[in-house]
């Protein structure tokens, strides 16, 4: 009598477990779709991997982010590469999903970003206003007069630099640095 299940021998694939593989989000309306706890799991894998491309190992910024290694190779593997001595880098640039807030004259406004250079640029901006707000140089906000972010759509937004309405927002408490991050953060 032979004692194997059917579906069970040699070559059988398992089905995969609902929401054990979930898929990096490309869109901001994927990300918003998804539970706030992969929200929050994604943003610390792309933390992760800018943590990765300032010098840290794989190891070493997976463990800063609360993040197993194995999670950050499954989302942001296309983000990063193997070496020939076998260590994980990450890649010069990426296009991992990222949804960042910047100032506008309404408030402030979420936008999703698939570029780690508009990313940085947007991150180096924050760095000005923040700058501004606490010391009173604005010399770095003028290098980004004129200055464009362009979104995952492709969608062009302006980098606030008018110091009167950037003290405009400052005093109404919406210009704080942790108001870089989205929402879910």
């Amino acid at each position: 009598m032979n004692r194997r299940t059917k579906g069970k021998g040699r070559g059988h694939k398992r089905p995969s477990r609902s929401g054990r593989k979930s898929a990096p989000p490309r869109t901001a309306k994927e990300y918003f779709s998804k539970p706030e706890r992969f929200q929050d799991r994604w943003n610390r894998v792309v933390h992760a991997v800018s943590r990765m491309r300032a010098g840290a190992s794989l190891r070493q910024a997976s463990r800063e982010y609360g993040l197993d290694p194995r999670t950050v190779l499954r989302l942001a593997g296309p983000a990063l590469r193997k070496t020939r001595s076998g260590r994980w880098v990450a890649r010069v640039t990426d296009r991992l999903l990222r949804i960042l807030v910047i100032p506008t004259t309404d408030g402030l406004r979420e936008i999703a970003l698939r570029d780690s250079r508009q990313a940085s640029l947007l991150a180096g901006y924050w760095d000005a206003v923040q700058r501004y707000l606490q010391i009173g140089d604005a010399s770095a906000i003028q290098e980004f007069d004129g200055v464009y972010i362009t979104d995952a759509d492709g969608a062009q937004f302006q980098l606030l630099t008018n110091l009167d309405e950037l003290n405009r927002l400052g005093s109404a408490g919406v210009l704080s640095f942790e108001s870089l991050y989205a929402r879910s953060a």
